[in-house]
């Protein structure tokens, strides 16, 4: 049985599995910082066993299942001890070396997990409680062996909430937990903003990641919606026939922008002398910002496409908003700008 991961292995796993998020978690003030970081690791341990597709699908919904019964009771370090070395023996041969490190520390993410204080505990085990059951759902969704889509815009905003929504809710209601200046998150309108932050930067991933979920027979651009423009999910992956696909992608970079509009008011909700706490939610939402205004000028769909935005442009989106944290005006004039190169076609 391992020991608890310390601050410097959590730093060091992070920085291998997260780049952009990574960024947000560094720059939380410490209070935050430490659970939050804990709850993501154990999220994308949980996430890596869902996506090896060396491992038959069967197994990997029953680790992932174990992994929530586990969450779901008294901390019990036996039970996490064997659940690790089952995961481990299952999922390390077929995952990337980042990953493959996430789950050789997986019992050390979960001991991390049983030793924070009761409520952080609490708020943690139930987010990623919602994470797992949403992967579970997917994996029961999508058999792998034929192109399967979503049914509705309904189900793609249930997938949402369970892939990103429910984070921005964990996010918000830690917050008002640990940051006396900013316990008037708490309030329900703000607490829903934060829910449409999560869900703005899942639709994001959705539009960019539409290719490689393609290929691995997940479609999450809506039955309903493709239907409508007369298009089956097999149109999709024909070259002649994917372009007519288009209106359904702008609809959707859309419902993400007024995703994006709804979480603004969380940011600028947030205290303006809490710089690190505001700057944690900037930053994954201008990413957003300007991987949608990519997409725009790109063949969402075409094989092999993944919208990907250089260190640079990540840099120079750290750079203007520290420089204008503490500016109400400024910060939202920079955002404004942001928000209309993202909508432009």
């Amino acid at each position: 049985m391992l020991r608890a991961v310390d601050d410097r292995e959590l730093d060091r796993l992070l920085s291998r599995v997260s780049r952009s998020f990574y960024l947000s978690l560094a720059v939380l003030p410490p209070p935050l910082r430490q659970p939050l970081s804990v709850a993501y690791l154990v999220a994308r341990a949980a996430d890596t066993i869902a996506d090896t597709e060396t491992v038959q699908r069967g197994l990997r919904r029953e680790l992932l299942s174990s992994l929530r019964k586990l969450l779901d009771n008294a901390p019990d370090p036996a039970a996490r001890g064997e659940l690790s070395r089952v995961v481990r023996r299952a999922i390390l041969e077929g995952a990337p070396a980042a990953e493959r490190a996430l789950i050789d520390n997986l019992d050390g993410a979960l001991a991390a997990l049983d030793r924070l204080p009761d409520a952080d505990r609490a708020l943690t085990q139930r987010v990623l409680d919602t994470l797992c059951k949403g992967m579970e759902r997917d994996l029961e969704r999508f058999d792998g062996a034929t192109l399967t889509a979503l049914a509705d815009v309904n189900s793609l905003d249930d997938h949402c909430y369970a892939a990103a929504g429910c984070v921005g809710e964990y996010w918000t209601a830690m917050t008002a937990l640990h940051v006396p200046a900013a316990v008037h998150m708490s309030a329900p309108d703000l607490v829903a903003r934060g829910v449409r932050l999560g869900k703005a930067l899942q639709l994001v991933n959705v539009l960019r990641d539409a290719p490689a979920d393609l290929a691995a027979g997940r479609c999450y651009l809506p039955l309903s919606l493709l239907a409508r423009e007369g298009l089956d999910v097999n149109d999709l992956v024909n070259p002649a026939r994917r372009a007519r696909a288009r209106p359904i992608l702008d609809e959707l970079r859309a419902m993400a922008l007024a995703h994006v509009d709804a979480a603004w008011g969380y940011v600028m909700a947030l205290p303006r002398l809490a710089p690190r706490l505001r700057l944690a939610c900037v930053w994954p939402l201008w990413i957003g910002l300007a991987t949608l205004a990519r997409l725009t000028t790109t063949d969402a769909l075409a094989p092999g496409t993944r919208v990907k935005i250089p260190r640079r442009e990540v840099y120079a989106i750290v750079g203007e908003s520290t420089a204008l944290i503490l500016s109400d005006r400024m910060l939202a004039r920079a955002h404004a700008r942001r928000r209309r190169a993202a909508e432009a076609r």
